[in-house]
């Protein structure tokens, strides 16, 4: 089975992978991925990414962002976005940003930062908007804070991807009129408890895209390893069993959505 893939959401700068970066790069081509999307984190990670992303610069593309936990606790966070929005003005030489992200609303540590986490996200679509980058949106325990705080900007034009989504299908109706939203699947739709393969019956494949969120959220059966790319293809083989197609259709589709989004940013 030879796929034609892109995980649009891997964190393969971390620093677990420093050890076999290269050798997790080339399971991942050899497995069929054609493009890897870098989401950012923080400051602390930037340097990390950029360096990735001039290393392979045919395969990887990276995005800059400030994530919602790096909001939390953190007194600089208005400078973090700041910075952000300079390196938006001005990337790095040889860095070429293909979205916003990773940002969001992440409540399952704390609600104590719902606010500042609202004004960074709000802060962040306007700077998608501004430099006409798709988002990439985290979303833990706050779909229904996410879907009031996205409708304020329907009508503006306001797309991207949905990360790791595992809403419902009230959720996913109410993203889908706020604006141009694809939904990233990772492995999560694999595991045995959850209820995603249930909510996509009533989502289209056209809707989707994937994802791995390396090194987190690996598919089974690696599920409590590392993640990597290489494993997307796992994702695209149980939503094949799920839309009752083949492993192709869902990598031919989603990798057509995906390029749909991004444009030229990733060709």
């Amino acid at each position: 089975m030879s796929l034609q893939l892109i995980d649009t959401h891997s964190h393969i700068y971390d620093p677990q992978f420093d050890a076999d970066r290269d050798e997790a790069v080339a399971r991942a081509r050899a497995a069929g991925v054609g493009r890897i999307l870098l989401p950012a984190v923080d400051a602390e990670s930037y340097g990390a990414m950029f360096a990735l992303a001039r290393q392979y610069p045919e395969l990887c593309r990276p995005m800059m962002g400030l994530h919602p936990t790096s909001v939390n606790d953190n007194p600089r966070w208005r400078e973090d976005l700041e910075q952000v929005a300079r390196y938006l003005a001005a990337p790095p030489e040889g860095i070429h940003f293909c979205g916003v992200g990773e940002v969001g609303l992440d409540l399952y540590w704390s609600r104590d930062f719902l606010s500042q986490q609202q004004q960074a996200l709000r802060f962040q679509v306007e700077l998608s908007l501004q430099y006409g980058l798709p988002l990439v949106i985290h979303t833990r325990d706050a779909w229904d804070e996410m879907c009031a705080l996205l409708d304020a900007f329907r009508g503006r034009g306001v797309r991207g991807i949905l990360h790791s989504f595992c809403g419902t299908a009230d959720h996913y109706r109410a993203l889908k009129a706020a604006g141009g939203f694809l939904f990233g699947i990772g492995g999560p739709v694999t595991y045995k408890k959850s209820s995603l393969p249930d909510t996509l019956r009533e989502i289209p494949l056209s809707d989707l895209v994937l994802e791995t969120d390396s090194p987190y959220l690996p598919p089974v059966p690696y599920r409590g390893k590392r993640n990597e790319s290489a494993y997307v293809g796992l994702v695209a083989c149980r939503l094949a069993e799920i839309y009752g197609t083949t492993p192709e259709e869902v990598a031919a589709v989603t990798t057509r959505n995906a390029r749909a989004l991004f444009g030229e940013r990733i060709s």
